[in-house]
């Protein structure tokens, strides 16, 4: 028998809802019938911590006085955007220090969420409305108006695995891949993760209240890069990157436990992001999708070595994350994850608690996001690239 969201939401304030993490529901349906799991099980709820370097945050820092427009901002000394009118800024988990490179928006943020002084620097040309031209001054997250995350693209569905085939160190935003495969990195808690359970975005769309930092947050759009056009296996799970989400929260209540800065040898600041969001067990094809173990989702090896990043081969996340696996020509070769799954199944089982608490309820999208979307390449043009 299908339920609806509002009927599980019922659920939770009467305390009767049952609540399973993701990992727990696939270990279920390996002895149980998944016809009596849609019955028995309300919600699954599911988690990722990893790298996700398309994340920033809005700041409102209130008005100078006199006034200022604000037409070049740093803070410790990262650059943040100038365009938002005269006070308000987005600050990106990549960009950079002017003086240390190992420094940068991600480490911002993570400051200003664990309550520290940050040094905002700030000019202006000067106009009849706003005649300072220039204040040098510190900021938290109490004396700011406004804090919070927006990242453009986060919880990537299924994304590659990354090797080298060349005779050199390659340094990349999925770590520092060793000469002739002799590594590879992953960076999806598999069975866990949020877009495998729910691979054609049935309950996810505009508007599904998430786990985000530690509070509670919302997904706001599809988010860049999404991709539904892609060759999937038979359990529906897409054999490439696939969807992601736009997300937004408050990250004055958000934790330094979920929200962290990293640094990539040779590459770059990103940014750790924990993810988490709940899925309505609303019928058989639901729990079908839920009951996913890491045996049945595979990925791609992309060759980071290689222009394009061509594919060497394929594996499932039960290889990955066994330690080891064999390419194809037999070699076989350590793998190592970027995400965090012990950090995942602490996300899962607060959000688990939070339902059971009454603390959160599940919301119905508003909008769904579209199927035919896919990724087209920046193409070069006549003149374009002097």
């Amino acid at each position: 028998m299908a339920k609806t969201v509002a009927q599980i939401n019922e659920k939770i304030k009467a305390g009767t809802v049952v609540v399973v993490t993701a990992e727990e529901f696939s270990r279920m349906a390996e002895h149980t019938e998944i016809e009596q799991l849609a019955e028995q099980v309300d919600v699954v709820t599911t988690a990722t911590f990893g790298p996700m370097c398309s994340s920033g945050a809005v700041i409102n820092f209130g008005h100078w006085s006199p006034g200022i427009r604000m037409e070049e901002i740093t803070l410790n000394g990262v650059n943040a955007y100038e365009g938002l009118a005269a006070v308000d800024t987005y600050i990106g988990a990549t960009a950079e220090s002017k003086f240390d490179p190992s420094y940068g928006g991600a480490n911002v943020i993570e400051d200003l969420i664990a309550g520290k002084d940050i040094r905002l620097h700030a000019r202006g040309k000067g106009t009849d409305c706003y005649p300072t031209k220039e204040i040098d001054t510190w900021i938290n997250k109490d004396t700011v108006n406004e804090f919070y995350l927006f990242n453009p693209r986060n919880a990537y569905q299924n994304y590659a695995a990354a090797t080298n085939s060349t005779n050199k160190i390659k340094y990349t935003y999925m770590g520092s891949l060793l000469p002739r495969f002799s590594n590879i990195t992953y960076s999806t808690s598999g069975e866990l993760s949020p877009l495998l359970n729910d691979p054609y975005l049935k309950t996810i769309g505009l508007g599904t209240r998430i786990f985000l930092g530690g509070t509670e947050g919302y997904v706001v759009w599809n988010g860049t890069q999404f991709n539904m056009v892609r060759p999937r296996n038979e359990h529906g799970i897409p054999i490439g990157t696939g969807a992601t989400l736009a997300v937004v929260g408050n990250a004055k209540e958000m934790s330094t436990e979920y929200i962290r800065s990293a640094y990539y040898e040779k590459y770059g600041v990103s940014m750790f992001v924990g993810i988490g969001i709940p899925i309505p067990v609303l019928d058989v094809q639901m729990a079908k999708h839920l009951a996913i173990n890491n045996s049945q989702i595979e990925t791609l090896i992309s060759d980071y070595g290689t222009e394009g990043h061509p594919s060497v081969g394929k594996v499932t996340y039960a290889q990955l994350q066994s330690g080891s696996v064999q390419l194809e020509d037999g070699k076989e070769v350590k793998t190592a994850p970027l995400s965090s799954l012990s950090k995942a199944r602490d996300i899962a089982q607060t959000l688990n608690q939070w339902i059971k608490e009454k603390k959160f309820y599940l919301s119905e999208p508003v909008k769904t996001f579209p199927h035919d979307s896919f990724v087209k390449p920046l193409i070069p043009r006549e003149g374009g690239n002097k």
